[in-house]
């Protein structure tokens, strides 16, 4: 992340991302070393966890974390990144052409819509809890492929109520990792490899997932 070439690219993210900042809500975390602290660095604690060429599908992704700060560091790697909300896919859509990054693209969907089912990852960051989470990343893999959860050290309970939604869809918990962004910070990682196809009909429509998660 600290070479001089990424050094620069990430000095062009942090200032686009403020000035857009003012314009829409991306984030509400702004000095520059908390949002590299808390965005960038956490991003970017697995980036060595993917396979080399693979394809990604980063679902929620706002201010484009965790799939652009990992575009940085992996250029190998392919991103469809997906959002609902406009604003944020011109300013993703921006930000890709501001940075030069190339297989790499941001496309106004709802998860629900999206009809690609065959990605090697699927990640997400601060979008739902697990039990949701998992509808929405697991039926977009292909079999082995796996979904990444960024999600906070306590989030044991959370793993707990996921079960059922997990097994349903063809998935199972393949391992669970703890870094630190500091001394006092910690970050879980769930990494949940699809064993099975998921059945059809996944992820639900109008909301159902958000309304009645499988438990």
């Amino acid at each position: 992340m600290y070479n001089c070439h990424m050094k620069e690219i990430y000095e062009k993210y942090y200032e686009f991302l403020t000035e857009w900042n003012e314009k829409i809500n991306l984030t509400t975390i702004t000095q520059k070393d908390e949002v590299y602290k808390k965005h960038f660095l956490d991003s970017i604690l697995i980036k060595d966890e993917f396979k080399s060429g693979a394809r990604v599908l980063d679902i929620g992704s706002g201010a484009g974390f965790p799939a652009v700060p990992l575009k940085i560091e992996r250029e190998d790697l392919n991103f469809t990144l997906i959002d609902s909300v406009g604003k944020k896919v011109d300013f993703l859509n921006n930000l890709i052409a501001h940075l030069e990054l190339k297989n790499i693209v941001a496309i106004k969907s709802r998860i629900e819509e999206h009809k690609v089912f065959d990605y090697d990852y699927v990640t997400s960051r601060a979008v739902a809890p697990l039990c949701v989470l998992v509808e929405y990343c697991l039926p977009f893999l292909k079999e082995g492929g796996v979904m990444v959860a960024y999600k906070s050290v306590n989030c044991d309970e959370e793993l707990q109520e996921a079960k059922k939604a997990i097994e349903l869809l063809g998935g199972k918990v393949d391992k669970i990792e703890e870094k630190s962004l500091d001394e006092e910070t910690k970050r879980r990682f769930i990494f949940i490899k699809k064993i099975k196809p998921s059945p059809k009909g996944y992820p639900r429509g109008q909301n159902k997932p958000r309304l009645k998660s499988i438990k």
